[in-house]
């Protein structure tokens, strides 16, 4: 797992490539924990590169989204290929989690 993070303003966009399992879930959490701001009004998981997500990952993903809530900001998760869009579909979360098909379609629905 690889986790790039970059900065629009007061979005934050997290790019996430490879594997997010239970092996490595826990380092996911903690560094997404690690940049998270008060100044952040928005993030944007960017999964256009992640090739896996175990239930751990999600559970991060969940974890992430409910951090953001609580300090009014937004949340919002793109790219996703295939295979990785199946497995937030049949967990339910691109429910509660609002998922576009671009970045650019995040911040043109929110704004940066």
């Amino acid at each position: 797992m690889k986790v790039t993070i970059e900065r629009e303003g007061q979005t934050l966009v997290a790019i996430v490539e490879d594997r997010i399992d239970g092996t490595n879930a826990g380092e996911f959490q903690k560094e997404l924990e690690a940049v998270i701001t008060a100044a952040d009004r928005m993030m944007i998981l960017d999964c256009e590169k992640l090739t896996y997500i175990s239930s751990a990952g999600l559970r991060v993903v969940l974890l992430t989204a409910r951090t953001l809530q609580r300090q009014n900001s937004k949340f919002a998760i793109c790219s996703l290929t295939e295979e990785i869009g199946k497995v937030f579909q049949i967990s339910g979360f691109d429910k509660v989690i609002p998922v576009f098909a671009t970045r650019a379609d995040v911040l043109e629905k929110f704004g940066s």
